[in-house]
């Protein structure tokens, strides 16, 4: 289920980022065999946080708009487990940049071509929320739109509810915040995001668990494709994708028996927060109760879009879930306008 949030521009100056990167890649130190190939416009730097580490993001600058008023926010990309920055500039990075969005896909800790922590996962909700907010306060003149896949959405929900609160400091000058996810805020079941398989499919459950728990999505093409994608996603492109995760995560990203103790996240208070919930009819992994479910926490209507599976950024209709984030971010800036 995609997961996504955004933060909509408020009074701050208009200042274009020049990015710069801090680290740069050869052939000789890609962490992944099979490195993904960057597309025209895009580049791939680093954000060094606190604790020395690199944090690999892919950058594509957005097309000037010539009656862009006001400037559109940048967009921040926020991937889930198996992934990393490069499933979102395979087309939504292309997309966004050609509607004037600026766009800053990143790759966690321990996932792409980011360093990797010692221990054995790559860290915690707050962790990677708290590396989210250092990226974000570092690298990003204006208020950002922040969109998370699956996981992503979680570690998205649990910034978005402590940001300014201590727990993840300076970001206070953020003030107005639209947020887009799809994924369920209570304890997972089964210790995994089987989590929203009912207990009354059994074998959905089990199938889940296998392909994620057990990694068997990464040895079986049918079983990849049934878990991320539709039945219709041609064989070659399931292949690179499938390939392309096996590489990404080089570590799990939580220990998820302790990620259930930092769940539910709490509620976002502030009644300036624009919620939207996109989840996908063909989700293999989070089903129609858990895109309810997470849209009643958020007191708002899920969108479900249809044809769509879980991976919704790389599906062969990854078109119908941009169309509508695009729809719904344009709606808002309308409505601000006024």
């Amino acid at each position: 289920m995609a997961a996504l949030g955004t933060i909509i521009l408020t009074n701050n100056p208009l200042r274009r980022m020049t990015v710069m990167p801090h680290a740069t890649l050869t052939s000789n130190n890609y962490k992944m065999r099979v490195p993904f190939e960057l597309k025209q416009g895009q580049s791939r730097h680093f954000h060094e946080l606190p604790s020395g580490l690199n944090m690999e993001f892919i950058f594509q600058k957005g097309w000037d708009q010539k009656d862009q008023k006001p400037q559109n926010p940048p967009l921040v990309f926020v991937h889930g487990s198996f992934h990393a920055a490069w499933c979102w500039a395979e087309h939504w990075l292309p997309f966004f940049s050609r509607h004037g969005f600026d766009c800053y896909a990143l790759s966690l800790l321990g996932q792409g071509e980011s360093d990797s922590p010692d221990g054995a996962v790559a860290g915690s909700l707050q962790t990677h929320a708290a590396d989210v907010a250092d990226f974000i306060q570092k690298e990003i003149q204006l208020p950002p739109v922040l969109l998370g896949h699956s996981f992503g959405g979680l570690i998205v929900q649990y910034y978005l509810a402590n940001v300014g609160k201590g727990k993840l400091q300076g970001q206070k000058h953020f003030q107005l915040i639209d947020t887009v996810f799809g994924w369920k805020s209570r304890k997972l079941t089964l210790n995994w995001p089987s989590l929203a398989v009912s207990v009354s499919k059994p074998i959905a459950a089990f199938k889940v668990t296998r392909s994620l728990a057990a990694k068997a999505f990464q040895t079986s093409l049918p079983l990849c494709r049934e878990t991320f994608f539709s039945g219709s996603m041609e064989d070659h492109l399931v292949l690179r994708y499938q390939e392309l995760m096996t590489e990404s995560s080089r570590m799990p990203l939580f220990d998820l028996r302790k990620l259930n103790a930092s769940l539910p996240v709490p509620p976002i208070k502030d009644s300036s927060i624009k919620i939207l919930v996109v989840g996908a009819n063909d989700d293999f992994i989070v089903d129609a109760e858990g895109l309810s479910e997470t849209g009643r926490f958020y007191g708002v209507s899920p969108v479900c879009i249809e044809g769509v599976a879980h991976d919704i950024m790389l599906d062969c209709s990854w078109e119908k879930g941009a169309e509508v984030i695009l729809s719904w971010l344009t709606d808002l800036e309308r409505k601000m306008a006024k």
